[in-house]
């Protein structure tokens, strides 16, 4: 056995310095955790463990997801490793007081989110106040609902051609839900349904709904179970009635369109994911916010990159606009699903569609294959790189 007083100073320093760090490492293991965002405030998210804990968390340091340039590095749908904080952790006067009664109520602890895992895919749009990056409404999602309205207030088709465009950038399945069917005259509803066909031609599943009278809400169930569903769209559209329709008891807030602007209030101010009333095969445990009353209900931890058996909405604030973010000219013909079958035809691989000879993308347009309104998204689109003519009107 090695003596010890025989050692020299230095070589015990080295033996005592490797110990603590083999003991410091140790440590830190027992201290980080896995877990999924399930809120995010701002500057705080709310991360729910595989072990069930609730942790109130924010980033350890200013990192950036490989590249990406956000505003918000980690969002609703994350699976991160959390460390929990340490006793002996300093915290500021604002921090020590901030949210006290909240977190005594729900004995809830603090941590730091350390790591992020790998996003099979995110649904991503420009900052309106900083052009150069970007803002990621949800990752790791199985869809997204976007919810539209054709009057109070009105749903561009720039706008969800956009969304659709970036949903179909990052593999993401889009059903379009027609909200306030309720409220609509006979020339509205006929332009609705022109709206329904042109969008079900190409390709993606619509809906018409009430969720102030229920109408049609019952039939969007079977398409939400066992999936995470992103829930967007323009601030006034209704997401937050709909919400309440499916899911009795979440009580969010709503509020009436602006007389004077036929616009939207904004009334969900961060991001929550929410659990859906389970169907008789998933048993109990959903209809709450996933942590929000977690003494009242059993919510089982999401399994990395999927629904863990149960059905989730992550309710996000209402958008004005979607400028897009990171998408190559060359690439954008991809993203519409009609103008990429008829480009095929194009007498040039690197047309743009926009002015070649034997375009046959301008000849579906000409002979109205392809519908002029996607056709303008499509160029408003390929604009984007020009950082002076995004408007927020998109």
């Amino acid at each position: 056995m090695e003596n010890y007083f025989s050692l020299s100073v230095p070589k015990i320093f080295l033996k005592v310095v490797r110990f603590w760090g083999i003991l410091s490492f140790l440590i830190y293991l027992c201290s980080v955790m896995k877990g999924l965002v399930i809120k995010n405030t701002g500057s705080w998210y709310t991360v729910r463990t595989d072990d069930g804990q609730l942790l109130d968390c924010k980033v350890k340091g200013n990192f950036r997801i490989k590249g990406i340039r956000s505003t918000n590095p980690v969002a609703v749908g994350d699976r991160v490793t959390v460390k929990g904080e340490e006793r002996g952790e300093r915290k500021s006067k604002e921090e020590r007081g901030e949210r006290r009664e909240e977190r005594v109520k729900r004995r809830e602890e603090r941590g730091w989110i350390v790591d992020i895992d790998d996003r099979r895919n995110y649904i991503i749009r420009k900052s309106i106040n900083l052009s150069k990056q970007s803002h990621i409404l949800a990752a790791n999602v199985d869809q997204a609902l976007l919810v539209i309205t054709v009057s109070r207030p009105q749903t561009s088709t720039t706008f969800i051609d956009r969304f659709l465009a970036s949903a179909e950038a990052y593999r993401v399945p889009v059903i379009l839900v027609f909200n306030k069917t309720d409220l609509l005259d006979d020339d509205q509803r006929r332009y609705q349904q022109m709206m329904v066909t042109l969008y079900e031609t190409i390709g993606y599943e619509c809906r018409q709904i009430s969720a102030e009278t229920g109408d049609g809400v019952e039939a969007l169930r079977p398409l939400l179970a066992g999936k995470i569903t992103l829930l967007s769209g323009n601030s006034g559209v209704g997401k937050s009635t709909l919400i309440n329709r499916l899911v009795p008891g979440a009580n969010l807030r709503t509020a009436e369109i602006s007389e004077a602007h036929l616009a939207g209030q904004h009334t969900t101010t961060f991001s929550e994911m929410i659990g859906l009333p389970p169907s008789p095969s998933e048993g109990e445990g959903a209809g709450n916010p996933v942590g929000r009353d977690n003494s009242k209900s059993d919510y089982s931890p999401l399994s990395q990159g999927g629904a863990g058996g149960g059905s989730y909405l992550i309710d996000t604030p209402g958008i004005k606009g979607f400028g897009t973010f990171d998408m190559e000219r060359e690439e954008l013909t991809s993203y519409f699903k009609e103008i990429f079958e008829f480009s095929k035809q194009c007498r040039f691989s690197d047309c743009s569609h926009t002015h070649e000879p034997g375009c046959a993308v301008l000849k579906a347009v000409e002979n109205h294959y392809i519908a002029q309104s996607r056709y303008q998204s499509y160029l408003s689109m390929l604009d984007d790189k020009d950082e002076n003519k995004y408007r927020e009107a998109y």
